[in-house]
This record gives structure tokens, sequence and C-alpha cells, in this order.
């Protein structure tokens, strides 16, 4: 754990809520003109899956927030010693 907070979580935080930002402004400008025709069933499945895809970059950021390494530490071994 660290003692002091550092630049990163800011950091991501705001490109977090800019990407999200963009995300939401694209979705919702040019999903109704793609899918607007479809069946209803088939518009509500394609918006959760949108809806949640955002979700794929997030644990990448928060590792990266975190330890400034985009991948997550490795675990030490408890055999080894």
């Amino acid at each position: 754990m660290r003692e002091t907070p550092t630049w990163r979580i800011p950091a991501g935080i705001i490109g977090l809520f800019v990407f999200l930002m963009i995300y939401g402004i694209l979705i919702a400008r040019y999903a109704p003109d793609l899918i607007g025709g479809w069946p209803g069933w088939a518009q509500t499945i394609i918006y959760l899956v949108l809806g949640l895809i955002w979700l794929l970059p997030l644990k990448p950021l928060l590792i990266w927030m975190e330890t400034g390494s985009w991948s997550a530490p490795e675990e030490p071994d408890p055999d080894k010693n």
C-alpha cells in the first residue's frame, strides 16, 4: 500500500470520465441510425452489450492507477523459499 497519493489516480478518473463521455455520445449519435429499424428485442440486446462493453478496459486502468504498470504485479510463490 502506498503512503502518498499519486497523480495517476486523478488522471485515471479524468481519463475514464472523458472516455465514457465520448463513448456515450458516439453510441447515442450512431446506434439509433444503425439499429433503429431492428426489432425491439434485438435493440435491447445491442444496447445491453454496448452498455457493458466499456468495462473491458477498466481493469487495466485501475491496475495502472494503483501500480503504474498496465499489468498486475506478479504474486510471490509461497512454495519458493
